[in-house]
């Protein structure tokens, strides 16, 4: 029985960076890496023609950084799942990848297991997100907590919200909450209108102010 791989793009503007996550990927028996881009423009038009699972993608590149190739992708393929490894420890830079619609941050100084893992939760439906870097924006939220209630969701809106931030799928959430799919997604719509968010990196960003992630 043949087993379905996950196929990858890389997209790095540094060959050897490309071909040593090429040779590690392939060294895995879940990944099948079916192309590499070193600019973001060869990038976009490679995902049109490849149609690959992930976009592991870096964020300093010519042409188009990846934050652009990123929104450009996913303008066009709105279940694209795209996953952002990049030297780039800051928040600015963390909050924009999810803005342009990343579902996972990776720190190139991960070890191969992290990125691996990233990816595999990425594939499934999940969100990733560097454990270190999160670990301190939540530090900071704490520090600076306050008791003001979720701008106006209510109980279930929140609890939904928070499952959301653990990187739960929306069949997921309908499973531990025992509700429909189509009551869940009711619940992020009024979410998403309620606290004027847009996309999916918002609703993150929102989530991880509030100190909604768990301590990794």
């Amino acid at each position: 029985m043949s087993i379905d791989l996950v196929k990858v793009l890389i997209v790095d503007d540094h060959r050897l960076v490309r071909s040593g996550i090429g040779m590690l990927l392939e060294q895995d028996p879940d990944f099948e890496v079916v192309g590499e881009s070193g600019d973001g423009k060869t990038a976009v038009a490679l995902y049109e023609s490849l149609n690959p699972d992930i976009v592991l993608l870096d964020i300093s590149m010519p042409e188009m950084s990846g934050f652009e190739v990123a929104a450009e992708i996913r303008k066009k393929h709105e279940d694209a799942k795209i996953v952002m490894l990049t030297m780039h420890e800051s928040e600015e830079y963390f909050f924009r990848a999810l803005s342009s619609g990343a579902s996972g941050y990776v720190v190139k100084g991960a070890d191969k297991n992290e990125l691996l893992f990233a990816l595999k939760s990425v594939h499934s439906g999940g969100v990733y997100l560097d454990p270190a870097l999160t670990r301190s924006m939540v530090s900071d939220y704490l520090r600076n907590k306050t008791t003001a209630a979720y701008d106006g969701l209510t109980t279930r809106e929140a609890e939904v919200l928070r499952l959301i931030a653990d990187g739960l799928t929306n069949r997921q959430i309908a499973d531990q909450l025992v509700i429909s799919i189509t009551t869940v997604q009711t619940h992020r719509a009024h979410i998403m209108d309620k606290l004027d968010l847009h996309n999916q990196g918002e609703l993150m960003k929102y989530a991880i102010r509030k100190g909604m992630l768990p301590s990794v």
